[in-house]
């Protein structure tokens, strides 16, 4: 039979438990009318969410609602989810306009660009892009709840929603949540359309009646405002994100928040002029970049556990996105995806080029002197810019105020530390404390952390400059005797990237006007 073809489910194949590309995406986005494949329905079945103590009700199961489900593929998030159906607005008689989902455009980004793995875990149906007036503000703090999951207790599965998967979910590293910026967006989203006159060729037509035929305004996606957010938007947004980023700091110190920076409330004449002058230190007065501490109740988005991407991209699928933008953090979680399987996560990412991009809003002047708002934003944000080559990822940070902690490869190195010296502590979890396991303890993290150093994680020479090892009476109290309590101490030398070297070329012996060089290197 012509165009009848057979795919084969590839087999469910248990993760490295060292993996450190596994991204988690947690939002809104419809389920497709079809039938549970089996596979997912065997993969729910052993995570007991069927018929073990914390069983979901069927109809939540049938719906995957709020359970992580693994997808390997584009084509198997496609075959699940109705990441193509959300509502544009309320549906008027049969009539109902769509556009994609944040949540699908994310994970469509992650694969595109290098991602193997993903989880998704979703929340609800996405809600109109435009609403009646005051229903998002009246919404926000429902669909947060939904994400952030802050009744979710570690040690019930039961009440697992949202972020709250994470408990269960030891393989991921990466965590996007991509719809936080249309949750606290300004709303409603505004449109505006000039009306064309109709194309069709003119005709004589009977006429029945004095009535004039109505003209059907189609709406393009590049009409629709991008969500943006005012400062209360973004005052919701670092909280909402500061949030997910003290839950990572307290349970899951292994893994990464990858987050898009809100597009600011603006007109569109001054929009882009205010981004580059002025976002900067906006998002510094606003909490965003400043340490968690107890003045701001520990709801910074700054940390070594965050990594903020900007601007809006406009790419080769992201026309079916309001406003023709989408948010880069599915993008940058692909990339750094890819980046930990081929190269190593703990190497850059900056300097990629980002071939599917052809624009951004707003379109970052980068010159590469640090004085410039886009250079001093590049310091904390992971910046997309074009460049003499074509659109590059231009910096790989996080956004943490402390230096040590800036480059984003050591960030992500100690994240994969913390991964693999887990799992060994977890295999002598039973066993008796003593100077054979302290001595056994010592000589696999050191075995560990030469396979680091020889892989180039490491800085020094040697090992021993690398780093050190200890566990031992020294590295415990008689209370952590007594109480079981183990504890070795860890001193590491991390290579960090250097992403740029600027280089002044003073040519006042030829009369002519001092020139910048700037190159981009990094360390393999």
């Amino acid at each position: 039979m012509n165009g009848l073809s057979f795919e084969l489910a590839p087999p469910a194949v248990a993760p490295d438990p060292n993996r450190v590309d596994v991204a988690c995406f947690v939002g809104y986005v419809g389920r497709r009318a079809t039938a549970l494949p089996a596979s997912v329905h065997a993969a729910l079945v052993e995570a007991r969410w069927i018929d073990g103590p914390w069983a979901r009700p069927a109809v939540e199961v049938e719906a995957l609602l709020q359970l992580p489900v693994v997808v390997e593929s584009w084509n198997a998030f496609d075959a699940l989810f109705a990441w193509d159906r959300r509502p544009v607005m309320q549906p008027v008689g049969s009539e109902q306009r769509l556009c994609a989902s944040y949540l699908g455009a994310a994970v469509r980004s992650f694969f595109a660009n290098g991602g193997r793995r993903a989880l998704i875990v979703r929340c609800g149906d996405p809600w109109p892009y435009l609403e009646a007036a005051g229903n998002r503000a009246a919404q926000r703090s429902t669909r947060l709840a939904a994400l952030l999951a802050n009744a979710s207790d570690p040690m019930d599965p039961a009440s697992w929603i949202g972020i709250g998967h994470l408990s269960g979910l030891p393989e991921v590293t990466l965590l996007c949540l991509p719809d936080l910026a249309d949750i606290c967006a300004t709303e409603p989203a505004m449109v505006d359309v000039a009306v064309e006159p109709p194309n069709s060729p003119e005709v004589f037509v009977e006429c029945s009646s004095n009535t004039v035929a109505a003209v059907e305004q189609e709406v393009g996606l590049r009409d629709l405002a991008p969500p943006r957010a005012n400062d209360e938007g973004f005052l919701a947004w670092r909280n909402a994100l500061g949030t997910a980023r003290e839950r990572l700091a307290r349970l899951h110190r292994e893994m990464l928040l990858v987050a898009a920076l809100p597009l600011p409330m603006q007109n569109a004449r001054n929009a882009e002029a205010w981004a580059q002058a002025d976002f900067h230190a906006y998002l510094e007065n606003a909490g965003v970049l400043v340490e968690p501490d107890s003045s701001n109740g520990g709801r910074a988005a700054a940390s070594a556990f965050v990594q903020l991407a900007w601007p809006w991209l406009r790419t080769s699928h992201s026309a079916d996105l309001p406003g023709a933008l989408e948010a880069p953090e599915g993008l940058l979680a692909g990339l750094l995806a890819i980046n930990a399987l081929a190269r190593g996560t703990f190497r850059s990412v900056a300097g990629t080029p980002l071939a599917a991009v052809s624009g951004s809003e707003p379109v970052l002047a980068w010159s590469g002197i640090a004085a410039t708002p886009s250079d001093r934003l590049a310091r904390r944000v992971c910046v997309i810019a074009p460049s003499p080559v074509g659109w590059v990822l231009h910096s790989d940070v996080t956004a943490s105020a402390d230096e040590a902690w800036r480059a984003g490869g050591v960030s992500r190195l100690m994240g994969a530390l913390l991964r693999a010296v887990r799992r060994t502590g977890e295999a002598a979890l039973f066993e008796a404390s003593g100077a054979a396991l302290w001595q056994r303890i010592e000589r696999t993290l050191g075995h560990l952390l030469t396979a680091f150093w020889r892989e180039g994680a490491l800085g020094g020479a040697s090992p021993e400059e690398a780093f050190s090892v200890r566990c031992d009476r020294s590295t415990m109290s008689q209370n952590d005797l007594d109480n079981g309590r183990l504890r070795a101490e860890v001193s590491i030398l991390p290579v960090a990237a250097v992403e740029r070297i600027s280089v002044v070329l003073d040519l006042t012996g030829g009369g002519a006007a001092p020139a910048l060089a700037e190159a981009l290197r990094e360390v393999a």
